[in-house]
């Protein structure tokens, strides 16, 4: 087959809209279609548990190099490859007798291994580091899209680089449209945060990005987990071992204070509406505000899932009200709430 044609300047490139919500037949055929701009060498958003991912086939270096064109991401921050099946990981990387133990507890799912890659894997891909990152995705429509490939297919998250996760495929439109060759809409996605990245080569095992897959889940499976923690700020990003490292991720364009507790939210608030912010606030179920603000209705702070599943979303909502600060409290649970302070601390620029 021929390469799928990308033109260099982004607006004359029409992103096709595959709707995989209205009926099995009709999604079949989008999964169809996707899965041949894949195999010719586009790219394609497509949904995952997670969030949508920005996809392309793995193994060819000119396809992979149209995800970092599209997301404007640079060439050091490695990719996640996606497979459907357990001959498609042996042609990306080698599996480890502990990452065996990993993949039977948690595959398909939202656990992303570092394993040594194959010679099949471009450089491109892990940014010239040894070890690629790989996962099984858990959604039906991304699975039935790789298998349909017939090829791995790299995907980070599809918007553009730094910027809020997509949990839809309208919020991948609002970054990427024109700049992808297709976005495959199958409603929102379940768990909101990108996926655990997890080095299992080390002993104890070390936790490059928490998600749904916690700590004390791993622990119980394959043994002693450390969360990395980087003993130099000033780190050349070149230098980081893992995709989702970098200082500023998942940002909204407005800025983000993080608070503690509705007091402090109260104080806050305060503040930043005399000073003349058009203030956006990620309001927890039960919290009040003492001034006029752009709310997003979140979820109760001690529900987790609810808070990850709305997180971007959320972030998104109030920068198309184009609010100037964001207040947003941040959850205390160690499960996948650990997940979402992470992304909220990365977006804030404090961690």
């Amino acid at each position: 087959m021929t390469q799928m044609p990308y033109p260099p300047q982004f607006e004359t490139c029409h992103t096709e809209y595959l709707d995989a919500t209205l009926s099995q037949s009709r999604a079949a055929a989008a999964v169809t279609h996707a899965a041949e701009i894949l195999h010719n060498g586009g790219t394609v958003a497509f949904p995952t548990e997670t969030v949508y991912g920005l996809g392309a086939n793995a193994f060819d270096p000119d396809a992979v190099s149209r995800i970092f064109a599209a997301k404007g991401r640079p060439a050091w921050d490695p990719l996640i490859v996606h497979v459907s099946d357990r001959a498609m990981l042996d042609s990306v990387a080698y599996v480890t007798p502990r990452a065996e133990k990993l993949i039977a507890a948690f595959w398909p799912g939202p656990l992303t291994l570092l394993l040594e890659r194959t010679d099949n894997v471009p450089d491109s891909v892990t940014a010239g580091r040894p070890l690629v990152g790989v996962r099984m995705p858990a959604h039906p429509l991304a699975l039935a899209v790789i298998r349909a490939a017939g090829v791995p297919i790299a995907a980070p998250s599809a918007n553009r680089f730094g910027r809020t996760s997509p949990t839809t495929a309208e919020h991948v439109l609002q970054d990427l449209d024109g700049r992808i060759n297709a976005v495959l809409d199958g409603g929102p996605t379940a768990v909101g945060v990108e996926s655990t990245v997890l080095d299992p080569n080390q002993y104890p095992m070390v936790l490059y990005r928490p998600g749904a897959i916690t700590p004390d889940m791993i622990e119980r499976v394959a043994g002693s987990v450390d969360l990395f923690t980087s003993s130099n700020d000033s780190a050349e990003p070149e230098s980081l071992p893992s995709p989702g490292l970098g200082i500023r991720h998942y940002a909204p364009r407005a800025r983000l204070v993080l608070v503690q507790n509705e007091a402090e939210l109260y104080r806050q608030a305060t503040t930043l509406s005399e000073a003349g912010e058009h203030l956006g606030i990620m309001l927890p179920t039960g919290w009040t505000v003492p001034v006029p603000a752009e709310i997003f209705p979140w979820d109760a702070l001690d529900n987790e899932i609810g808070l990850a599943q709305h997180l971007f979303a959320g972030l998104r909502s109030l920068d198309s009200r184009r609010v100037t600060t964001i207040l947003c409290p941040l959850p205390q649970s160690d499960g996948v709430g650990a997940a979402v302070r992470d992304r909220l601390q990365k977006a804030a620029r404090i961690k």
